[in-house]
């Protein structure tokens, strides 16, 4: 395995194209997620043990309830964060930096941590961090600052 050091950094249209795709797997995976919750509050209106009323309908009340909206949004983000953690600090690799080639890792070259990865979630700003990787050095994106890692390009898929 290459060290950081000796690896190619990798450049913005590569990172942004790993972000489409993964942008694509998230948006699938957070539709099945909210499906599960809505199928589970269908099946409990079946039973008649939850009634969504005065709201019009399961929707209506997951996004206008002053409680169960921000816990519902907080679910949705949670599955979102968890993708990313999951896939960064198991495989160095989301499925769409796998297609790119791409891979992160430590400074030292090793996996990154769990809070290396919500740093870089944190201070991605949704993608946009990115935009600094044409004028930093190293090619390093501002999540990538913050967080120490280094996304670097692969010579094969692994």
């Amino acid at each position: 395995m290459l060290t950081t050091a000796e690896a190619q950094p990798a450049g913005l249209m590569r990172r942004l194209g790993a972000l489409f795709y993964d942008g694509l797997i998230v948006i699938a995976i957070e539709m099945i997620a909210a499906g599960v919750v809505i199928a589970i509050l269908h099946a409990l209106m079946a039973l008649s043990i939850f009634d969504p009323a005065p709201y019009m309908d399961v929707s209506d009340y997951l996004t206008r309830h002053p409680i169960w909206g921000p816990t519902y949004t907080f679910y949705l983000a949670t599955v979102w964060v968890y993708f990313f953690v999951f896939f960064w600090t198991k495989a160095g690799q989301t499925l769409g930096m796998r297609a790119w080639k791409l891979q992160i890792r430590n400074q030292d070259g090793g996996a990154i941590s769990v809070t290396q990865a919500l740093i870089r979630i944190v201070t991605s700003g949704f993608g946009l961090a990115n935009l600094t990787v044409p004028i930093d050095p190293k090619k390093r994106g501002f999540h990538d600052i913050w967080a120490k890692t280094q996304v670097i390009l692969l010579d094969k898929a692994q």
